[in-house]
């Protein structure tokens, strides 16, 4: 079968670069943060000492919420979905001893993405980096919050406003920075098809690109920054062709659509994470299985960085060994199966085609659909892209529970009483060490100049001024995540 174009050419169907992994490798990231920022560190130090070539930050719920962790709703949750960090002493403890300027990062959180963002530069600054060739990832995806996760802050339009600002702001100041990873795994992990993933995703992206567009900025001055973060599911090779269709839809939709003339405004770059949702508590060694078929898709289908899913993650946080062998699935695949000698190795497949293009179509359909509505933010308020979510979960489970598809060691093949597994188990003492901390940065800052710069903070916020000076500002004086959200909390309000 004759390819309509090489592996590097427009519209990238069968890989960003012409080389792909010939040039380069994937960037293998093992997603990483639990309790304070002391214990996180040494788990990265780990990671590293075993082969990691990028970062990947996991947040606990309070951080991800605005909340510090004396706040009265972080009880109990301090540290536990990742890692507690309430101002710039505890990112600069996070990466004590790793050279930022040296080490690619990228970090999952959203509505204080650009509060994250700032504690992360000041760090990499007091290291003596020249910020400008920091590199690494923001995932400040607010949309799929109100879709499909929910840890949102603000109200839409508000929370669009903070992340076209950081989008200027890092410009100038991170360059090398994506200021975007727009988020298709949890619209996955919450129920979605494979098309459904795609179509609302880049439906996301339109959004975000039209609002830069409004806020003064130029499509090829902030495109190039933006990458993309899907999931890997179980059918094999319907995920492989769902990352050839995503890249040919964005591409001509960036080309068509918003006149992008620079060909990085039109690559999808993405990261890629193993399903979650796939994982079960039941026999869970079989999730080493799940998680090595998925990731060789994800290579498959081009991804330019990866996180693989620990065999013990349906029961607690993943121990030290679970998470080598994690890694260690993703350098087999790297250096032993030859997969990565080859540009997109299944391009030409019928089977394979045939999906890309479905998909691809299936996608455009929802977009076009969204079009109708005014847009992702209509389409949002109004609760449809929500229904098509939950009918399809609600679809996909009762095709579980019918037996019509079959899940290993679930609905078939059960082994009965297993042996317990041993699990990873988080200090509850650490939340007090935690509370103890903040409450040292609070008495020893000048308090003085911590209040004058939220107040200016305030009345950016009250006018149309970039807020990321000012965000930097109140984070260079120990201003504390909570204190720095409930100042735009004051002027945005909260959505419910």
């Amino acid at each position: 079968m004759e390819m309509p174009e090489k592996p590097g050419e427009f519209p990238f169907t069968r890989g960003i670069y012409r080389d792909m992994y010939r040039g380069r490798l994937w960037t293998m990231r093992q997603y990483a943060g639990f309790g304070t920022a002391e214990e996180s560190n040494k788990r990265f130090r780990y990671l590293l000492s075993q082969g990691i070539t990028g970062l990947s930050v996991a947040f606990d719920l309070p951080t991800q919420m605005g909340m510090d962790s004396d706040h009265p709703l972080a009880r109990g949750e301090v540290g536990r979905t990742g890692v507690a960090i309430c101002s710039l002493a505890d990112m600069t403890r996070l990466f004590d001893g790793i050279e930022l300027e040296r080490i690619t990062t990228s970090m999952t959180i959203n509505s204080t993405a650009s509060i994250l963002l700032a504690f992360y530069v000041l760090v990499a600054r007091r290291q003596g980096a020249n910020t400008r060739r920091l590199s690494g990832t923001i995932q400040n995806d607010i949309l799929k919050e109100y879709v499909a996760r929910g840890t949102y802050i603000y109200p839409p339009r508000p929370a669009m406003r903070i992340i076209t600002d950081l989008f200027g702001w890092a410009k100038e100041n991170v360059p090398e920075w994506n200021t975007i990873s727009i988020s298709g795994y949890h619209i996955r992990e919450a129920g979605s098809t494979a098309a459904q993933e795609v179509g609302f995703t880049v439906a996301n992206a339109i959004a975000y690109v039209e609002a830069a567009i409004q806020a003064g900025l130029n499509v090829d001055d902030f495109a190039p920054r933006i990458s993309f973060f899907f999931n890997v599911h179980n059918d094999f090779l319907e995920e492989i062709a769902k990352f050839r269709a995503a890249r040919r839809l964005y591409a001509r939709l960036m080309k068509e659509r918003f006149g992008a003339g620079d060909p990085r405004s039109m690559m999808l770059r993405f990261h890629a994470q193993t399903a979650g949702s796939t994982l079960t508590a039941q026999q869970p060694d079989v999730n080493l299985v799940r998680v090595s078929m998925q990731a060789l898709a994800a290579v498959l289908g081009g991804a330019q960085s990866l996180h693989t899913n620990s065999r013990d993650e349906a029961l607690a946080l993943p121990t030290e060994e679970s998470v080598r062998l994690a890694l260690r699935t993703q350098q087999i695949i790297a250096h032993e199966t030859g997969v990565p000698d080859v540009a997109d190795p299944l391009g030409g497949s019928h089977y394979i085609e045939r999906q890309t293009d479905r998909i691809e179509q299936e996608a455009r359909a929802l977009i076009e659909r969204i079009d109708q509505m005014g847009g992702t933010l209509k389409a949002i308020e109004s609760g449809f892209i929500q229904g098509e979510i939950q009918n399809a979960a609600y679809a996909y489970q009762r095709e579980i529970e019918s037996g019509e598809r079959v899940i290993v060691g679930v609905n078939r093949f059960e082994s009965g009483d297993a042996a317990p597994v041993e699990t990873f188990r988080l200090d509850p003492a650490l939340e007090q060490q935690q509370i103890q901390g903040l409450r040292e940065v609070r008495a020893s800052r000048n308090q003085k100049l911590i209040e004058s710069r939220l107040k200016a903070l305030e009345q950016a916020a009250r006018g149309t001024d970039n807020l990321m000076p000012h965000i930097v500002s109140c984070a260079e004086a120990y201003g504390t995540v909570g204190e720095i959200s409930d100042c735009l909390r004051a002027v945005f309000g909260e959505y419910r």
